[in-house]
């Protein structure tokens, strides 16, 4: 059987804070472009799992048995959206919004939305 997650906000689910900034309302005096308004806000009710690193096959991170967590996959409850150009803090953690986000639709079997599904990376250097 397949994962199959009810639609949300899930009861023992977290916040996650999606950081957005609009538009931006024009250039300054340089020509730079200003910075847009602060949208962010907060997803409560999120089902947040662990993603990890593949090591390469036979290199000394699998024989170390290493694993490197790189960021999450979040389901979201149904109706959020989510731009590629967000960042989400995830437990403290900024990460930015990598691939599509997926949503899951509707449910054949019982006409329920389903998640917004997308990956989370952790922002590094």
């Amino acid at each position: 059987m397949g994962v199959s997650l009810m639609p949300g906000p899930y009861p023992f689910g977290e916040t996650v804070r999606i950081l957005r900034t609009g538009p931006s309302p024009g250039r300054d005096p340089r020509g730079q472009p200003l910075p847009g308004l602060d949208e962010s806000f907060d997803v409560p009710g999120c089902v947040v799992t662990p993603r990890q690193e593949s090591p390469a096959v036979g290199g000394s991170e699998q024989q170390a048995r290493d694993t490197v967590i790189v960021g999450w996959t979040v389901y979201a409850p149904p109706g959020t959206v989510i731009r590629t150009t967000d960042k989400a803090r995830i437990r403290g953690v900024v990460c930015e919004i990598t691939g599509e986000p997926g949503d899951w639709g509707r449910s054949p079997f019982t006409g329920t939305r389903g998640a917004v599904q997308f990956a989370a990376d952790r922002v590094t250097g």
